[in-house]
């Protein structure tokens, strides 16, 4: 009995001694070791490792992962003297773990800095560009340039920035309505001038339908004229041929239409019955 204490005893002790000894690093960790305050040994890959007991040797772990920073909302002055009202966010890692804790010890102290330091670049950048570039047309290019610049600041504290990135630009309440109103006209004056020039053009093509329709409407009015009259001239050689083999026929059908153009309703003529006009309404 005595000796399975013993054992029990010798246990606990041998694990609070390698606990005082023995540390372990695992893949998303990274550890700076002090002695007496001064950094001897700085371990970024995983596995287990020896130190000695504290106080003498002491462990301050730091994260190899990437970290987020999210700013308050900010106003920002743009190169065209509008203001912003910023909301931005990073991401950014630890990549020199002695010179953070150096620097900067601890994780908060980080992200103090890094809000100086990323707010004083965006103000500086977006201070070069008007409204419209930051909005919509350059954010990209303007990103980039802040995280370069943002990232090399940083370097001095261990710090790598990966990247920058604005979540939300608004305007201050009292210039909102001004902007609108600015942006509304714009979009009238532009929706304007569309309009006119689809009714100059409009204009142009109906004009030239016009053109086009009167010109077709008077060749085929030439045509037809040209088909009547050759028509009618053909007719008429018909009629010369037919007339002239029988003048006796020509004689009778002429008389006839002298008839109905002179014998009306309630006409009366007073003529010689042996006239030649009535010829034909007397019997033989």
């Amino acid at each position: 009995m005595r000796n399975a204490v013993g054992v029990v005893v010798a246990l606990v002790l041998l694990l609070f001694g390698a606990n005082l000894v023995l540390y372990t690093v695992t893949e998303v960790e990274q550890v700076v070791v002090t002695q007496f305050g001064e950094p001897v040994e700085v371990n970024t890959e995983p596995g287990l490792y020896l130190k000695l007991p504290d106080p003498i040797q002491k462990t301050t772990f730091f994260d190899r992962r990437l970290l987020d920073y999210d700013s308050n909302p900010d106003p920002i002055y743009t190169k065209d003297k509008k203001t912003l009202i910023i909301d931005n966010y990073a991401r950014w890692r630890i990549v020199d773990a002695l010179t953070f804790m150096q620097a900067l010890r601890t994780v908060d102290e980080a992200l103090a800095r890094l809000d100086d330091v990323i707010y004083s670049e965006l103000r500086k950048e977006l201070g070069q560009h008007d409204l419209s570039e930051v909005v919509a047309t350059n954010r990209q290019a303007i990103m980039d340039s802040v995280r370069a610049r943002a990232n090399l600041a940083a370097k001095v504290y261990g710090i790598e920035v990966l990247d920058v990135r604005i979540k939300r630009a608004d305007l201050p309440p009292e210039n909102e309505q001004a902007v609108y109103n600015r942006m509304r006209a714009e979009r009238a004056r532009e929706a304007k001038a569309y309009r006119s020039e689809g009714e100059e053009e409009a204009l142009k093509i109906r004009a030239a339908t016009d053109l086009e329709a009167a010109t077709i409407a008077a060749e085929a009015y030439e045509r037809a004229q040209g088909i009547r009259g050759q028509g009618d001239a053909e007719a008429l050689a018909i009629y010369a041929a037919a007339y002239r083999n029988a003048t006796g026929f020509y004689q009778f059908t002429r008389t006839l239409e002298a008839y109905e153009k002179s014998l009306q309703e309630n006409t009366v003529l007073v003529q010689p019955a042996d006239t030649e006009f009535f010829r034909h309404l007397k019997g033989r």
